[in-house]
């Protein structure tokens, strides 16, 4: 028990969760672990491992999280989004709201952000790139009155959700807190959402804790998660605020948005990695054609340079590498890790400087023309020399596997 433990206070310090929920967590772990009888296909430690996995993914939410959006009996339902200034609000409305619109709802944009200038035109601009309708109006006035009159506008004209851009703060104050309040008061909305930077670590915690003592959360949506590989953020908050972590930002586009899965989030903080959201990953990357086209020249044993690029090119889609990377079990990458992307594109321009020649055989490539790829591409012979490498490695690896790879090569890959 002891052993097993403290493997998983270090991993759950690593993934940046706060040390009073770690404490917390293992003292539940502990008293439920001792209770539980060790099933006979499991060790006493994974037994362990089991019974952390479970609480994991109840503290983060369980079922709830997964839930569909509450709808008010009177339409429309209102959706408030709050939190501090920075925490990418407006940018996650734009990115719900589309997110709403692909599952059949009308969503109407309603900034109430009257502090900040220029609030209600970015979020005009922000609602218009993500193909959304927005209530727009000139930025005076009241927040109360704005939101009122935006839900009758919404009423009018047909729209069945409004979602609400509130005013943040840098900080948590009382002005904040009764303008959110008064907010609550005037709308009745169907979901308080907390909007959290997941990269702000133990801020974000300590905010949450703010905000969930004076208005009645019902979620939490957590922004730039593609950039926290590990997690913790999300089930420090989660356990602050008592509140399951409803969605997910991973990414800066108005599509970068996803339901929360506490399962795999779970297996992500404990260093077990998200095969599925990995492989979704690779679904929304690689199209169709080019898996096609892979999948052939695998099966006739031809990986060119060019099926080279051409993979590298699909993987920098995939996102942040550090974030793909994170995803892979049993690879864990240093804290302060971070994956340089241009690397990958100065890989593609060596292959692109090659001639059509150079591409299909890599073995005419000589002294004199690796000089002149470089130049091409603004590199290094030592940088076209690292490429010819880690090529020859890769199409060993896909040789050896063959179009039918075995369980057992399958396993020699992954390392396991």
């Amino acid at each position: 028990m002891d052993a097993a433990l403290r493997e998983i206070r270090l991993a759950l310090l690593e993934a940046d969760v706060s040390f009073k929920v770690v404490r917390d967590f293992l003292a539940r772990v502990r008293e439920k672990a001792l209770g539980a009888d060790v099933i006979q296909s499991l060790t006493p430690g994974q037994q362990v491992i089991r019974v952390v996995r479970d609480e994991l993914v109840g503290l983060l939410g369980g079922g709830a999280a997964t839930r569909p959006l509450a709808i008010s009996s009177r339409p429309p339902s209102v959706y408030m989004l709050c939190g501090l200034q920075g925490s990418g609000k407006t940018t996650t409305i734009g990115k719900l709201g589309r997110w709403l619109k692909k599952s059949g709802r009308h969503p109407l944009v309603a900034p109430v952000d009257l502090q900040r200038p220029a609030a209600v035109l970015q979020a005009v601009q922000v609602a218009r790139g993500a193909g959304l309708a927005v209530y727009e109006h000139d930025g005076t006035g009241s927040p109360v009155e704005r939101a009122r009159e935006a839900v009758r506008h919404a009423r009018q004209k047909g729209f069945d959700v409004v979602l609400l851009d509130t005013a943040g703060r840098l900080h948590v104050d009382e002005e904040l807190m009764d303008e959110l309040a008064a907010l609550r008061a005037a709308v009745e909305p169907a979901e308080i959402l907390y909007v959290a930077d997941a990269m702000t670590g133990q801020d974000a915690v300590r905010s949450a804790e703010a905000f969930k003592a004076r208005v009645p959360l019902t979620g939490v949506i957590l922004t730039k998660l593609d950039g926290d590989a590990r997690g913790g953020a999300a089930l420090s908050v989660a356990a602050i605020t008592g509140v399951p972590v409803r969605f997910a930002g991973i990414g800066e586009k108005p599509e970068a948005i996803e339901v929360f899965d506490p399962e795999r989030m779970a297996g992500r903080i404990l260093g077990m990695g998200d095969v599925l959201g990995l492989i979704e990953k690779a679904e929304e990357a690689f199209d169709a054609e080019s898996a096609r086209k892979l999948e052939q020249s695998l099966k006739k044993r031809q990986f060119g340079l060019e099926q080279f690029r051409d993979t590298l090119r699909q993987v920098r889609k995939m996102g942040p590498l550090e974030s793909v990377i994170g995803m892979i079990p049993g690879v864990r990458l240093p804290a302060d890790a971070q994956v340089d992307p241009r690397r990958v594109v100065r890989m593609e321009a060596i292959v692109d400087s090659m001639t059509a020649g150079e591409r299909r055989d890599h073995r005419v490539i000589n002294g004199s023309r690796r000089k002149r790829i470089a130049r091409g591409s603004g590199t290094s012979v030592q940088e076209v020399n690292q490429l010819l490498k880690q090529y020859l490695e890769m199409r060993k690896l896909f040789q050896q596997m063959g179009p039918s790879p075995s369980k057992g090569q399958l396993r020699r890959l992954l390392g396991r």
